[in-house]
């Protein structure tokens, strides 16, 4: 297949070095030194064992414009930069061109082809001027949901730390041709991969995570085994996830794990920094809205009160807010 990876970041770019590898013909839209080292020298991978590959039988560019209609488009920018690249989607599209959405937390389309009472409507936390909905045409979508954890190490150079599960699934939870191929495609190129009839309910699963260890780590400078292993955060995530969990039912979504099942899960990664704490350290936007904010937009439509997501996700916006007034980022380092 012709594929199309925009934002080469962590979980990009170990999508599309793994699709490369196996063979398929991947270009990467991303910008700055990481597009400059993938131009030069292609995109290395470093396994989970050390072992590293180079994806050198790549394209990369910052122009969309300039690649053409492709046979998937794997859309891998963080949710709230997908404004930004929205009206440039359609230049990639054919009549059977697919877009892949590997996004953290609730997706801007939720609601397309839902089915329930709010079949249709527009999450204003995610799409607050519709310009989503608009450029990417929500029958071309499949979901997908990235359980792996990998980082940018340097420009050119992803390191995959753990996880090679991506399920993903049509959003009426149909049986179709171009889901068989995506899946097809990732099972080849080595990601543990299944056809979901309900796309939702394991987005659920792990926004249920997303939630509560992202703000909650970025906040406190601790890694997923920290967060797990002090009883008042513990505590504290258990009761983020009971409030989403009382949303989502309402929903019509019934989750297949227990909290303390998915808290154990989330231990058991170990001291893993999350997405949104490596963010802070580097000084970059936050993805707050699609991970709390959309889950809080869910709670007043389902009249479901969520106090505990509410107080830990204003907190973690002042924190953006002033990262992003004062330019900086936030580290912990080592006392005098």
């Amino acid at each position: 297949m012709k594929i199309c990876v925009v934002g080469a970041g962590a979980i990009g770019g170990l999508m599309g070095a793994k699709l490369a590898l196996a063979g398929e013909e991947v270009t990467f839209i991303d910008q700055g030194a990481h597009l400059a080292a993938i131009r030069e020298r292609g995109l290395k991978l470093i396994s989970p064992d050390g072992g590293a590959h180079v994806a050198d039988n790549t394209a990369a560019t910052d122009r969309i414009e300039e690649v053409g209609p492709q046979d998937l488009v794997i859309l891998a920018v963080k949710a709230h930069y997908l404004e930004s690249v929205a009206p440039r989607i359609p230049a990639l599209l054919g009549p059977e061109t697919a877009i892949l959405t590997v996004q953290n937390g609730i997706p801007w389309w939720y609601f397309h082809k839902h089915g329930g009472a709010f079949d249709g409507q527009r999450l204003d936390s995610v799409d607050p001027t519709g310009v989503l909905g608009k450029n990417i045409d929500g029958d071309r979508i499949i979901g997908c949901i990235v359980n792996a954890a990998a980082e940018v190490t340097e420009p050119g150079v992803i390191r995959h730390v753990e996880g090679d599960r991506m399920p993903i699934g049509e959003l009426d939870g149909k049986q179709t041709e171009r889901a068989q191929k995506i899946y097809d495609a990732l099972v080849a190129a080595g990601f543990r991969s299944r056809i979901l009839d309900d796309v939702r309910a394991e987005i659920w699963l792990k926004a249920w995570g997303n939630l509560s260890f992202n703000p909650i780590s970025a906040l406190c400078h601790a890694t997923l085994e920290e967060i797990c292993q002090f009883p008042d955060t513990r505590t504290l995530a258990a009761t983020m996830m009971g409030e989403a969990q009382d949303i989502a039912h309402k929903l019509g979504i019934e989750f297949r794990h227990t909290i303390e099942k998915r808290i154990a899960s989330a231990e058991s990664v170990g001291a893993h920094k999350t997405s949104m704490l490596q963010d802070v350290e580097w000084g970059r936007s936050l993805e707050i809205e699609a991970l709390m904010g959309a889950i809080l937009e869910l709670g007043r439509l389902t009249d479901t009160p969520s106090p505990a997501i509410a107080a830990v996700y204003a907190c973690v916006k002042l924190l953006n807010k002033v990262m992003v007034t004062r330019g900086v980022g936030v580290r912990v380092n080592a006392a005098a």
